[in-house]
């Protein structure tokens, strides 16, 4: 078994310095599993990664580089699988963090799992903390908030190759974001595989502590996942999917009347979000702030639903 570690990254180079010098550190000593390699592909990056990958590249040994125009991961992706040399595909995001034996733990779960089913028809699903913490982000618990219902998500999975070559890749008309993943785990449940659940194999996905400038960006994210949650709709339409992008009545109630119709936004809860993060509770202030940005999720999907309906 040879891993192929796939990070598509734009911009972060302060923590994917942290996430390849940790993928750097894996032990790896099960005799089935014989190595990896580490495939980052940059999407068009305009800050210091592409400098700092070439000057740094005698640290990080294992990493091979890609380089692509600003495309969006889905494309970055399938880049990164059509040029791997590994029979499986490891995905994680580039501000994950991984402990040493992160990827034996997924290689041991995928080599039991093949036994106990007498196929390869799975894949293992990592466990994902969320910390704030840029200096130890390991040393993060884990919280309730960080549980996970999704079946396919790239954060922290591994898979065998060819499985993503029969369901066809990532769809590249995913260029904003959201969706692109579990529109391809949609895919990959028809084909009949299984999610093993790999708690082991543990990834910290760090974000930097919540502050009022992220609001417009976030909002920004909500509404283009609003658009792409219309795509995966029409590739797929089923309850399922109207649950998951939160195009149903229920969504439109929740949110509609926890934010009082939006008229607790970005604006009027301000003054709380920052009495909250001045009292060192950045996390409740982005909670309280999911009121409002849920709000535009759900406005956003029928703006486009709405939209496709009229030009369709």
């Amino acid at each position: 078994m040879f891993l192929s570690v796939v990070i598509p990254t734009y911009n972060r180079l302060p923590i994917l310095q942290k996430c390849l010098i940790a993928l750097e550190n894996q032990q790896l000593n099960h005799p089935q599993i014989t190595d990896y390699e580490v495939i980052v592909v940059d999407d068009g990056s305009t800050d210091e990664t592409i400098p700092w990958l070439m000057e740094h590249s005698s640290e990080v040994p294992h990493v091979r580089l890609l380089q692509q125009e600003h495309g969006g991961p889905a494309i970055a992706r399938n880049l990164g699988i059509q040029q791997s040399q590994g029979d499986i595909i490891v995905f994680i995001d580039s501000d994950l963090v991984v402990l040493k034996n992160f990827l034996q733990c997924h290689g041991e779960a995928l080599l039991e799992a093949q036994r106990t089913l007498g196929s390869d028809r799975c894949f293992t699903y990592g466990a994902v903390i969320n910390t704030s913490n840029f200096e130890n982000p390991t040393a993060e618990p884990y919280k309730i908030t960080d549980f996970s219902a999704a079946f396919f998500a790239t954060g922290n999975v591994a898979i065998p190759k060819h499985w993503l070559e029969t369901a066809g890749l990532f769809d590249p008309q995913f260029q904003l974001y959201g969706w692109e993943d579990l529109e391809l785990g949609v895919r990959l449940k028809a084909l009949g595989l299984k999610l093993i659940k790999c708690p082991k194999a543990v990834g910290y996905h760090w974000h930097p502590p919540f502050t009022l400038d992220q609001i417009p960006h976030l909002i920004e994210k909500e509404i283009q996942r609003g658009r792409m949650g219309v795509l995966f709709y029409q590739k797929h339409p089923t309850w399922d999917v109207r649950l998951m992008i939160q195009m149903t009545w229920l969504h439109r109630l929740l949110w509609g009347g926890l934010s009082f119709g939006g008229s607790l936004n970005e604006k009027t809860l301000a003054p709380l979000l920052q009495w909250l993060i001045d009292r060192g509770k950045p996390q409740v202030a982005s909670e309280v702030a999911r009121i409002f940005l849920n709000w535009y999720n759900v406005q956003g999907v029928y703006a486009a639903y709405r939209e496709s309906l009229s030009t369709g």
